[in-house]
């Protein structure tokens, strides 16, 4: 987050490089920020596996997916909540993740969005009909009353921030969220 795209400062690229130094799990480096461009090459460097860029901050969303390819990382493009699938089906093909904003980006805490549920399952559709292994991510309001909703909507990838952060127990929060999760798939 830069204050700009979001109201909020957040993790930045000294942050991805020590958590880099002490884990090998994949880290992804979700830009809520307004020229994603030129911070692309140092998260990279950084150790990001995945980048992930906002459709309204990039100015040739093409170009921005090719530049995160070429540093050998996996591409991710997020989706405000006012914006349409439609806008990154000429670029569904270069991505890894497409990530549904089910929140306003910059705050955590906010109440999930549900008119956000037929957005998923159009992009899930996308995905599906184009014969793509791509994830559909899901970030915002984002918890065990919320996950099996946005599973069935064709999510399998999901980002929780308060509800496991907050808790008392932060393990048990994402034992509980998993349990969700993986119940929500066996009933299709």
């Amino acid at each position: 987050m830069d204050g700009h795209f979001v109201p909020n400062i957040s993790i930045g690229v000294p942050v991805v490089e020590s958590l880099r130094k002490i884990t090998d799990l994949p880290i992804e480096a979700h830009l809520m920020v307004e020229s994603p461009d030129h911070l692309i090459p140092a998260f990279a460097k950084a150790g990001s596996d995945v980048i992930t860029v906002h459709v309204e901050a990039c100015k040739h969303l093409h170009r921005t997916l090719q530049s995160i390819r070429a540093l050998g990382k996996s591409a991710g493009v997020a989706l405000n909540p006012s914006t349409l699938p439609s806008s990154v089906e000429y670029v569904l093909h270069m991505v890894d993740l497409v990530l549904v904003m089910t929140v306003n980006p910059g705050f955590s805490g906010q109440e999930f969005l549900p008119e956000m549920l037929p957005k998923i399952e159009r992009v899930r559709q996308m995905v599906d009909e184009a014969g793509l292994e791509a994830d559909v991510a899901v970030d915002g309001g984002v918890s065990p009353k919320t996950a099996e909703q946005v599973v069935r909507a064709g999510a399998n990838f999901l980002v929780a921030g308060t509800s496991v952060f907050r808790a008392k127990d932060i393990s048990e929060a994402v034992r509980e969220l998993r349990r969700v999760a993986e119940e929500a798939l066996k009933k299709g």
